[in-house]
Parts: C-alpha cells; sequence; structure tokens
C-alpha cells in the first residue's frame, strides 16, 4: 500500500510538471507570435520552451523528450519527419558510440581503477584537491585529444573514487567541465575551434596558428581551472571522507594493458590526424571513424574486451539527446528564424565595444544550452560574422568570443559532450547541473570578457 501511494504521488508530480511545460510552451509562442510575422516561428519557440522545460524538470525521462521533435516537429510543419530524423543518424553520433564502448571496456577491464591510482597525487585526499586533479586531467588531455574522448575515457574514474553519489555528481562534472575548459586550449581540442578556423580560411581572414591560439587561451583556461575546484565543493559535507585512491604502486592486469595500447594507439591516430595549419595537413581520416572503428575493435577475436551484451549499459538517451540538439539547430535553419535573430542582432552593432562582447558572450553562452555546441557555432559564425563587420571591433575577435563561450556552457546535457557524458553516468541530475552550471555560465562569460578586452584585442 504504501509502495503504491508512493508511485500515485510521483504520477501526480510528473504530470503536474508536463503541465508546467506545455503553459510555458504556450504562453512563450503566444510572446512570440506578437513579436514574429512568422507563425512557424513562433510555433518553433514553443517547442524549443517545452523541450528544455522537459529536460530540466524531468517530467518525462531524458530519452523521451529527446524523442519528441520527431513527432513534434513534422506534426507542426517545421521539418518533415524525413529530414528530422537525419539529424538523428548525424556523424557524431558514432563518434559517441565508438566512445562509449571503448569507456565500456575500460570500467570492465578496471583500467579506470588503475588511471585513478596512476593520476591522481597521493596528497589528494580532499574533496577540493580531487576535484582539481581530475579538472586538471580532463583540460591536458581534451587539449591533446577531443573533448569528448576524454571525457568518455575518464568518466569510469570519477565513479570509481567513492559511492556516495554526492561526491560522484560532483567528480563527474569536475571531468565534464574539466574537459570543456581545456578543450578550448588548441585548435583541436573541440569541434567548434575547428569550424571557426575553417571559417576564417574559407573568408581569407587572419588565420590563427596552432601556437598563437594556446598563446590566446591557456590564461583563460587556467583561471578557469584554478576557481572550478572552490564552485564545485559549494553545498558539499564537511565531514572526512575516505576515497579510493591507494599509496601502493599500481599494477596492470594483461587485459589493462592490452586496452592501454589500443588507446594509446587510437590517440596518436587522433593526433596525428589532426591539422596543424600552416606546417601539418593531417591524414585525412575522419576522426568519427577512427573513433567507431577503435569501438567496434573491443569484439574483434584476439582482443575480445567486449561481448555484445555488454553494449546493453551504452546510454542511448544521450544518443537521442544530441539527435534532438542537432533538429533544433537544423529547424532554426531551415525555418527562417536563424535569419530573423541575425537581422534583430544587427541593431546591435552600435553598441560600445566592449558591451558587445559581453552581448556575443551572452548569447552564445545561454543559447548553446538548447543545442549542441557544435551545432550552435556553426550556425552562430556567419551571423556573429556579418554583426562583426557592422560594428567597430575586429571580426576575429568577435568570433573568437563567440566559438570559445560555444565550449562553456555549463548548465544543460545538451549544450556541450562532456555535460552529456556526464549526464551519462547517472550520478547527476538535471537540476544539480543547472544551479551549478549557471555559476559557471556567469564566470565564464565575465572572463571570456575581461580576456577578450584585456588580451586578445592586442593581438587579433
Amino acid at each position: 500500500m504504501q509502495y503504491g501511494g508512493g508511485l500515485t504521488e510521483h504520477h501526480d508530480n510528473a504530470a503536474g510538471k508536463i503541465i508546467l511545460a506545455v503553459t510555458l510552451a504556450v504562453f512563450s509562442g503566444l510572446v512570440a507570435r506578437a513579436a514574429l510575422t512568422d507563425p512557424g516561428h513562433a510555433i518553433l519557440v514553443g517547442i524549443i520552451v517545452l523541450l528544455v522545460t522537459l529536460w530540466t524538470n524531468e517530467g518525462l525521462s531524458l530519452g523521451v523528450v529527446s524523442l519528441l521533435p520527431l513527432m513534434l516537429f513534422p506534426g507542426f510543419d517545421i521539418l518533415s519527419l524525413k529530414v528530422t530524423s537525419t539529424y538523428y543518424a548525424n556523424p557524431i553520433i558514432f563518434l559517441f558510440l565508438g566512445g562509449f564502448m571503448l569507456a565500456i571496456a575500460v570500467q570492465k577491464t578496471g583500467l579506470h581503477q588503475f588511471l585513478a591510482q596512476l593520476m591522481l597525487p597521493r596528497h589528494a585526499k580532499t574533496v577540493r584537491s580531487i576535484i582539481f586533479s581530475l579538472g586538471l586531467v580532463a583540460a591536458v588531455l581534451s587539449s591533446l585529444l577531443s573533448n569528448t574522448t576524454t571525457a568518455l575515457l575518464l568518466l569510469p574514474v570519477a565513479i570509481f573514487l567513492s559511492d556516495e553519489r554526492v561526491f560522484q555528481a560532483r567528480f563527474v562534472l569536475a571531468i565534464a567541465y574539466g574537459a570543456s575548459i581545456g578543450g578550448i586550449i588548441t585548435p583541436i581540442g573541440t569541434p567548434p575551434n575547428l569550424i571557426l578556423m575553417g571559417f576564417l580560411e574559407s573568408r581569407e581572414l587572419q588565420a590563427i596558428t596552432f601556437v598563437n591560439w594556446m598563446f590566446l587561451t591557456m590564461p583563460l583556461a587556467i583561471i578557469m581551472l584554478v576557481i572550478m575546484p572552490w564552485v564545485l565543493c559549494l553545498g558539499l559535507p564537511q565531514k572526512h571522507h575516505k576515497f579510493d585512491i591507494h599509496e601502493e604502486k599500481p599494477h596492470m592486469t594483461a587485459e589493462q594493458r592490452k586496452l592501454s595500447y589500443i588507446l594509446i594507439g587510437l590517440g596518436l591516430l587522433l593526433l596525428l590526424n589532426s591539422r596543424i595549419e600552416p606546417w601539418y595537413g593531417g591524414l585525412g581520416l575522419n576522426d568519427k571513424l577512427i573513433m567507431l572503428g577503435f569501438g567496434l575493435l573491443m569484439f574483434v577475436p584476439g582482443i575480445n574486451l567486449l561481448a555484445w551484451k555488454d553494449t546493453r549499459s551504452i546510454p542511448y538517451e544521450i544518443i537521442f539527446l544530441f539527435g534532438a540538439g542537432f533538429s533544433i539547430a537544423g529547424a532554426l535553419v531551415d525555418s527562417g528564424l536563424a535569419a530573423v535573430i541575425a537581422e534583430s542582432l544587427q541593431a546591435f552593432s552600435q553598441l560600445h565595444p566592449f558591451l558587445l562582447i559581453l552581448l556575443v558572450a551572452t548569447l552564445i553562452t545561454f543559447s548553446t544550452e538548447v543545442t549542441s555546441n557544435t551545432a550552435l557555432v556553426s550556425l552562430a559564425v556567419p551571423i556573429i560574422y556579418s554583426l562583426g563587420e557592422l560594428a567597430e571591433i575586429s571580426t576575429v575577435l568577435i568570433l573568437m568570443v563567440a566559438t570559445i563561450c560555444g565550449s562553456y556552457a555549463f548548465m544543460l546535457p545538451i549544450a556541450t559532450p562532456p555535460n552529456a557524458i556526464a549526464m551519462s553516468s547517472g550520478a547527476l541530475k538535471v537540476k544539480e547541473m543547472m544551479k551549478l552550471g549557471l555559476m559557471f555560465n556567469f564566470l565564464g562569460i565575465t572572463l571570456v570578457t575581461l580576456t577578450a578586452w584585456f588580451f586578445w584585442r592586442s593581438f587579433l
């Protein structure tokens, strides 16, 4: 009887959250209808508000909400089902699939336990020192590999360190946020960086060399990494807690050694495949196929690190989540709402350059929360470029601000791959990510704006 009563209460609570989401969506659509001439644009605004609200208040499960665009976009004539469904097969999803397979292999072999002992210094006994160590390792690796790959491979380490969910959640966020923070350090750390480099090349704008990029972004990343442990420790219990960090020298098993060689090979291949303009053109291979190929390698006879039944633990709801993010970005472009947004932004071109930088940083950071950062930066770069041409400011500078802020969105799982991977751990709730991520959003906006104004402006 008690169980049944709790279940009814849960259903009532979920129903209330769904009603709230629908109410906000209808209200937002009506407000948008008064401001926009195209009724389809107002409907799209309402749908986006509905999805974001349900992702936030968890009125429906993450996977269910992420599949709603397949019904809502065709149903309201925003996109056809054929077009919408293609976004759920975006090539980056196969990168995730391969990465999840590798992460499962890491966990199955216990390599994450070896890594935890190897990477974390022996003095890292406090929560703050462990968070800093995890964030630093994630940041360094993300500057060389993609932040997606780094977050996938380090996630089991965070879960291993403690059995208490409150600590697991902060450790998982340390890896996710550290990967996002470190991903900006080099042009190859995250896809938005490569999108900007490609755009500058296509427009024959001032190129940013690999070394110059690191020179510009390193101070910003270091400051963020130093502040991160203090923010992530807010609200944690102050009692002494023992973490699974052992004093003895770790030893690898045969399977762990085999997997470590494979991961080192993956890292070297991804590094060799990265273009470092103007010196090195890369191997020309597809990173997504490389990741998927190494994931499938886990099943090959002679390696045999995974069996197909192990793939049951792949968090498919995260894959659906990214499909939803790409479909939202596609709907914004195909419906013409993105063009309307660009036109409205041009009215701000007369702002003081400092205020314009602050506006772009704020707009991109919070816009990224409702779609993938790769999709948003692809959409925003040409819009911000047009805005920069009208303003009294370097277009390369304002594009750099937009690109970096595309990676510095910390509130929702859909915003960046590391956020989504953190959510896939099961140790974290969306509300927790929102609460802490909001502080990091404002921190990122402030630091990017100040760095751009006082530092980047002298070089770009």
